[in-house]
């Protein structure tokens, strides 16, 4: 089970933990399913990462700082790897926010198949990143 950083909307004091659960249900469609998939390989490729909720909405998976954040759009779940830039993706599965000299992202669409293996060593390479500082 994923750590979680205290938080709470509206006064509610609900994880978010609990928060990305209720997102995912809150959309029901593939979007929640993509997003439940992205979570359950972000916490299977790292055990003691920190579930967070920011900017009002957005799931954030953090291990000795933000490894990535799952948005969710009317056409695309967006994950997007904050220091993907400087990260070897020898699957090419960036496919957005390519220009930028820090974030990468990943566009997934209704019907794309995530490569677990190749998203699992992505995830692990962002980790690697951040505890080699």
């Amino acid at each position: 089970m994923a750590k979680t950083q205290s938080g709470s909307v509206n006064g509610v004091g609900d994880t978010p933990s609990l928060l990305i659960d209720a997102r995912i249900e809150e959309l029901g469609d593939w979007r929640g399913a993509m997003l439940a998939q992205v979570r359950a390989l972000v916490l299977q490729a790292e055990p003691d990462v920190v579930e967070e909720w920011k900017w009002r909405g957005v799931p954030v998976w953090s291990h000795v700082g933000m490894i990535c954040t799952g948005e969710t759009y009317k056409n695309a779940v967006k994950v997007t790897f904050v220091k993907g830039a400087s990260l070897a993706d020898p699957s090419g599965l960036f496919n957005s926010s390519l220009e930028g000299n820090t974030r990468r992202a990943i566009d997934f669409h209704e019907d794309d198949k995530i490569d677990e293996k190749a998203f699992t060593a992505l995830v692990r390479a962002a980790v690697e990143l951040n505890t080699s500082r």
